[in-house]
């Protein structure tokens, strides 16, 4: 039954277009075809000037070549009618294959904050600094503070070092990253994860199982009192 399922999934379908005037035309066309490799069945129909060639593993190119050759008739592929679960893996396939883009399209692009330290001389420099920088690809808001010398850039999908090389270029001043607001983020989330463990393993330690043994009690004797001043019926010596 698997290899009578096989031969028919593999078996393959192409209808030709062929001048056919009569049955004589008709019979010459079949002829042509006749045990051609894959070829298992032939069906005319020469009021239409159709051919429905049906087999396995046929190149359509051989079969229409070969119908002109021996037929010497003018010979048109209209269709070819492959296996239909391999136009459906096909189909499912690019299906995968476009749900990972569409996602990573969808997903957001990390937001940068980043302080650096730039000399400026007046209000006037920080205006036009703020100008250059602002037109830099994926910066989106720009601070400067004139007395400290700093800049506050806050973007999407930024990188540091490019960063200051475009400033630099643009505004010829000598730039550098005070710090990188995402990375002391990352560093407090790591610091207070091993608190965290550190906590838990505390925890753990502090809830160790403890065995207690049946203990056996034990009460001193009281020491003779027979001579003993606090005892009035002790005995005493005159």
């Amino acid at each position: 039954m698997g290899e009578e399922k096989r031969e028919e999934e593999e078996a393959q379908e192409m209808v030709l277009k062929v001048d056919m005037h009569c049955e004589g035309c008709a019979r010459k066309v079949a002829r042509a075809l006749k045990g051609f490799q894959g070829v298992e069945e032939v069906t005319m129909d020469y009021k239409e000037s159709r051919v429905v060639v049906k087999g396995k593993n046929v190149d359509p190119l051989k079969v229409c070549e070969r119908v002109e050759r021996k037929s010497g008739r003018k010979v048109e592929l209209i269709s070819h009618m492959t296996k239909p679960f391999e136009e459906n893996t096909k189909e499912e396939e690019i299906k995968k294959e476009e749900e990972p883009k569409q996602e990573k399209k969808d997903e957001p692009l990390p937001e940068v904050t980043l302080v650096l330290n730039v000399q400026m001389h007046c209000d006037a420099c920080a205006l036009v600094l703020q100008k250059k920088i602002r037109k830099i690809k994926g910066v989106e808001c720009v601070t400067t503070d004139v007395e400290k010398s700093r800049v506050i850039v806050k973007g999407v999908n930024i990188n540091p070092e490019k960063l200051v090389n475009d400033v630099y270029k643009r505004s010829g001043k000598q730039v550098s990253v005070v710090n990188n607001i995402i990375q002391e983020k990352k560093e407090e989330e790591e610091k207070q994860k091993e608190e965290e463990e550190e906590d838990t393993i505390i925890k753990n330690y502090n809830l160790a199982q403890k065995y207690n043994y049946n203990n056996m009690e034990y009460y001193a004797n009281y020491s003779p009192q027979i001579f003993s001043d606090d005892n009035p019926h002790a005995c005493s010596l005159m």
